[in-house]
């Protein structure tokens, strides 16, 4: 399968690249002999709400009439996430098998980064009935050095025959490896011993990512002992964080016993077509590059990179080496749940939470319902202090009941939920608004509203850099030494640096909160002195009693707690802003009244825009 267009978007571009860019390069690909590709699902969903703003579903019917009738298009499914970060209702994951369908797809690869069975038996009934094919998912992934209990071939058979012994349907069988960590061995063996447990006309495949610098040495042991269709990519998308290249796997193959059945002159038109389309995107250093640390911080090139981009928004990029240094405990901890979407993100979130707050300091809220097992059952069991902390922090008790069965029972998801929220908002109702509005919440009912922003990251004209962002050319490898240090409050995090050239004076004072539920002090700027410098639009004058609630971090403006002439007091939720792959709330620094509301939800902003102004006064 050409997984260029799907897992390689989300890999090298943190899935953010527009429809209208790919399609011309699809007729060439096709030429090649290419007939299977990866077209959607996965990041490639949701994204396109959040960033590019399209319609995930125009975009499956476009690709699926540029590349006509016969073609295998499959998409991908994160079982009861369906395509989402967050679990779904029986009746969202009834209706995602439904549309997908409707929309073109042939092909749904549906996977659980727990593997827990349970998670991928009503999905998968959903998509068969759907008349889907069921491409069922075992995950794998290389522990860090000196662990071990799960993720070796014992454990993936003993999720294989959990799937036969739940007669779950499928017509193929994939392990997949996100993080391109699991080693040649453990892939030869459990494929091969996997392969005299299905039916011999199933089909087999194998997906791993180049990020480890292996993916050619595991894709030929797992063609050796039995798989009969492997995922590759095209350059710029390929290699590094990406699949490993359909040019050089043709190349790797040639003269052994397997043959992928392609023109290989072809290949090579098809792929400088592909490189012309995406010509105008940014490069990141890091989507090209092999990581060798990465076997002891297992991170998917798909989160990587994402990741990356937004500590380069968040201008903390030089932090990310003790962030992913901080991964490998995150894990061993967490109860070895693959590293693969939307397990990798609460990795990372709780991996970055350790970094800026201290060790286990702050539970993220995806990790804590993680081990307290509100996604599932874990491979192993977490580490009790780290359940004991998630409960306390997050307010919840451990549960072993079954994710889609609680939402089931939640009133505030489902189709019901759904429609509300489409009625409030004066929206139409239909099976693709619903289900837009399930997966994506918020932001999804942003994009209906007609709110979006497209946040594509492309090269400024005339230069290979994007010069705006300014982005370096490696990631760094120690924390820069600058006049700057961070600051958590309460769930958010705050840059705050000496002499800010955006200002000509700033007074930063601390107000401790009352209320006892506030562990933490709030930082914000004194606004009776607060000079401006009238170039930059994001900062504003505020007058004597006045306080400027600003935003901590870039991010897009979710919603708003409050309205104008609202009374707030000091530590109140004011506003919620998505940013880091999370949702921010950001408390009023004083009690006050709410004098001006000054961003519209939906919208971007910077670091240090005004989001409200409280009179205090």
């Amino acid at each position: 399968m050409l997984t260029a267009f799907r897992d390689g978007f989300q890999s090298v571009y943190g899935a953010r690249v527009l429809t209208k860019d790919f399609l011309p390069a699809l007729p060439d690909a096709i030429d090649a002999g290419i007939t299977h590709f990866e077209a959607g699902g996965g990041a490639r969903f949701q994204s396109l709400y959040f960033y590019c703003n399209e319609n995930a579903f125009d975009m499956m019917d476009s690709f699926r009439d540029a590349v006509g009738p016969g073609a295998n298009l499959q998409t991908l499914a994160r079982g009861v996430n369906v395509v989402g970060l967050d679990s779904q209702s029986s009746d969202i994951i009834k209706l995602h098998a439904q549309l997908f369908k409707k929309h073109g797809m042939t092909t749904i690869r549906n996977f659980d980064a727990l593997n827990d069975v349970d998670n991928l038996d009503y999905s998968g009934r959903c998509i068969v009935e759907a008349g889907l094919k069921h491409e069922i998912c075992i995950s794998m992934m290389g522990l860090p050095q000196g662990l071990s209990g799960a993720h070796d071939p014992r454990f993936y058979l003993r999720v294989l025959q959990d799937i036969i012994d739940a007669e779950i349907p499928f017509d193929s069988l994939c392990f997949k490896d996100a993080s391109g960590t699991t080693s040649p061995k453990t892939v030869y063996e459990t494929i091969k011993k996997a392969r005299s447990r299905i039916p011999g006309s199933t089909p087999l495949r194998f997906h791993t990512h180049e990020t480890a610098g292996i993916s050619i040495t595991t894709t030929m042991a797992a063609l050796e002992a039995g798989a009969t269709g492997i995922d590759c990519s095209m350059a710029p998308c390929s290699g590094g964080t990406a699949q490993p290249d359909i040019i050089v796997m043709w190349h790797a193959l040639e003269g052994s016993d397997y043959d992928l059945g392609l023109d290989i002159k072809k290949l090579v038109i098809a792929e400088k077509s592909f490189e012309e389309a995406m010509r105008e995107y940014i490069d990141l250093p890091e989507a090209s590059r092999v990581e060798p640390l990465i076997f002891d911080s297992p991170m998917p090139g798909g989160a990587l990179t994402a990741n990356t981009q937004m500590m380069r928004d968040n201008d903390i990029l030089n932090r990310y080496p003790e962030v992913i240094e901080n991964m490998a405990e995150v894990v061993k901890r967490g109860g070895f749940g693959t590293s693969v979407t939307p397990v990798s993100q609460f990795y990372f979130q709780q991996a970055f939470n350790n970094t800026m707050a201290g060790p286990w300091e702050k539970i993220a809220e995806g990790y804590g319902k993680m081990v307290l097992g509100y996604f599932g059952k874990t491979p192993v069991q977490p580490d009790p202090e780290i359940v004991a902390l998630a409960e306390k922090q997050l307010g919840l008790e451990p549960t072993t009941r079954s994710p889609r069965i609680m939402n089931d029972e939640n009133p505030a998801k489902g189709v019901s939920a759904a429609e509300v929220m489409l009625q409030e908002n004066g929206l139409p109702i239909t099976p693709e608004n619903i289900f837009i509005a399930s997966t994506c919440r918020e932001k999804g009912i942003i994009f209906l509203n007609g709110d979006a922003v497209e946040n594509v990251r492309k090269k400024t004209k005339g230069d290979t850099k994007d010069k705006k962002r300014n982005y370096p050319d490696s990631i760094p490898s120690k924390p820069e030494n600058i006049r700057a240090f961070d600051v958590y409050v309460d769930g958010e995090y705050f840059k705050v640096e000496v002499n800010d050239p955006r200002t000509h004076v700033q007074t930063v004072f601390k107000d401790t909160f009352p209320d006892s539920s506030h562990r933490n002090s709030a930082l914000h700027t004194r606004t009776d002195s607060f000079r401006v410098d009238t170039a930059d639009p994001s900062y504003v004058q505020t007058k004597k009693g006045e306080v400027a609630v600003r935003a901590p971090l870039p991010g897009i403006l979710i919603r708003y707690e409050k309205k104008v002439k609202d009374r707030v007091k000091a530590g109140e939720t004011i506003a919620v802003i998505e940013a880091m792959k999370m949702n921010n709330n950001i408390h009023s620094p004083c009690d006050g009244d709410i004098a001006k509301i000054l961003i519209k939800p939906g919208k971007s902003m910077d670091k240090g825009s005004v989001l409200c102004i409280i009179k205090t006064s």
